[in-house]
C-alpha cells in the first residue's frame, strides 16, 4: 500500500485525476465525489468525476455537477480520461464490478488507485485505502481525508462542504442510523460553518418531487404493499409495467423500503423492482438485524447491516416467493 507521505506529496504537484463512484449513484456517491473534486481544484489539479450511469436530477444542482460525465454517454472520452489519469480515487464503492464496463479499465490503468469507502469486504485493487466501516457516509471519510490526513481543513469551502452535507444526510437518512454519531454531528457542524445552509440542501434533494413520482408512491403504498406480520416484515413488489404506467425515472424509487420500514412493527422491510434484465432487491431493517446477511446469501450483493442491496436474473414472482421461503431462518431475529 502507498503511505499516507507519498500520497501527500504526489498531491502537492499538479495531477491527472479521475474521481468515479457506483453505478446509479446516489447521494454519498455524488457528494463525496463532488465534494473531493471541488477540494481537489483549488489546487490546481486537473480533475474529472465520472459517474459509470446517470442519476436523479435531485442531485444535479450540487456545485461541480456540470463538470461530471457518464460514462455509458462518453465511452470513448471517458476510456481516454481514464488511461491519461496518474491518480484515480474511487468513492463510495470497494468492488471494481460496482462500476460496471469501467471496472475493467480502472483495473489497466496504470494510475495510482485511491479508495475511500465504507462498505464491508474490499477488494484489493487500490494502491491506498481510506476506509472504516463503522463511517455513516463515504463523504464523513472525504472530510476526515481533507481535514485530518490531509491537513487541509481551511480549503473545505462552502461547495465542498455543501457536497459532503448532502452525502452525509442522505445515506444517514436526515441523521437517523445508529452510526450517526456525535462526532458525525461534529463534522456536520464543521460543514455548517463552512457554508453548507443545511436547510437548503434538504429542501433541494427531499422536496423535489415530479409528480409522477408522487403518484408512483401512492401506488406502491397502496397497491404493491404486503405486510407479513408472523415475520415481522413488508415487502413493496413493483412490476416492469408500474415503472413504465408512471414513467419512473432514476431516482424516483429512492426511498420507498423507508416508508415499509417506518411501520410500528416492521423490523424488515423489501423493496423488490422489476427492470429490463433483472430484479433489484433494497432491503431496510431495524436493530441489529442484518439486511446485508440476506443480500449476500441468496441474491448477489451485500451492503451495510441495516441497509443492503442485490438482485436476480430470476421472475419478480419467484424472487417474491424466494424471498418470502427466506424469512423462516430469520424469524427468531425479526420477532424478538
Amino acid at each position: 500500500m502507498l503511505e499516507l507521505a507519498s500520497l501527500s506529496n504526489l498531491l502537492t504537484q499538479p495531477q491527472q485525476i479521475v474521481i468515479t463512484t457506483h453505478h446509479k449513484p446516489d447521494g454519498d456517491a455524488m457528494g463525496s465525489s463532488l465534494g473531493l473534486y471541488n477540494y481537489l481544484i483549488q489546487q490546481g489539479h486537473h480533475v474529472k468525476v465520472i459517474a459509470p450511469t446517470d442519476y436523479p436530477d435531485f442531485l444535479s444542482w450540487m456545485p461541480g455537477n456540470e463538470e461530471v460525465i457518464i460514462y455509458t454517454e462518453h465511452t470513448a472520452e471517458t476510456a481516454k480520461l481514464i488511461a491519461a489519469a496518474s491518480i484515480i480515487f474511487c468513492l463510495d464503492f470497494n468492488n471494481l464490478s460496482r462500476i460496471n464496463e469501467m471496472g475493467e479499465l480502472v483495473r489497466e490503468s496504470k494510475a495510482l488507485k485511491v479508495m475511500i469507502d465504507h462498505h464491508l469486504e474490499p477488494e484489493d485493487f487500490d494502491d491506498y485505502r481510506h476506509w472504516d466501516i463503522k463511517a455513516c457516509a463515504t463523504a464523513q471519510l472525504v472530510y476526515d481525508f481533507i481535514a485530518n490526513l490531509l491537513k487541509h481543513k481551511e480549503l473545505i469551502n462552502a461547495d465542498v462542504a455543501t457536497c459532503l452535507y448532502t452525502g452525509i444526510m442522505t445515506d444517514s437518512a436526515s441523521f437517523r442510523l445508529p452510526n450517526t454519531t456525535s462526532a458525525v454531528h461534529r463534522v456536520v457542524a464543521d460543514l455548517i460553518d463552512a457554508g453548507a445552509i443545511n436547510w437548503r440542501i434538504h429542501e433541494l434533494v427531499y422536496n423535489s418531487a415530479s409528480e409522477n413520482r408522487l403518484r408512483f408512491l401512492g401506488h406502491c403504498l397502496t397497491d404493491c404493499l404486503e405486510i407479513l406480520p408472523e415475520y415481522n416484515t413488508a415487502i413493496i413488489a413493483v412490476s416492469k409495467q408500474d415503472i413504465e404506467k408512471y414513467n419512473v425515472n432514476t431516482g424516483d424509487t429512492e426511498g420507498i423500503v423507508n416508508y415499509a420500514l417506518s411501520i410500528t412493527s416492521i423490523r424488515l422491510a423489501a423493496f423488490i423492482v422489476e427492470r429490463d434484465d433483472k430484479v433489484k432487491l433494497s432491503l431496510r431493517s431495524k436493530g441489529d438485524f442484518p439486511a446485508n446477511d440476506i443480500c449476500k446469501k441468496y441474491f448477489s450483493g451485500g451492503g451495510h447491516r441495516n441497509a443492503a442491496g442485490g438482485q436476480s436474473t430470476d421472475s419478480l414472482t419467484n424472487v417474491v416467493k424466494q424471498f418470502k421461503l427466506i424469512l423462516p431462518d430469520y424469524k427468531k431475529l425479526l420477532i424478538q
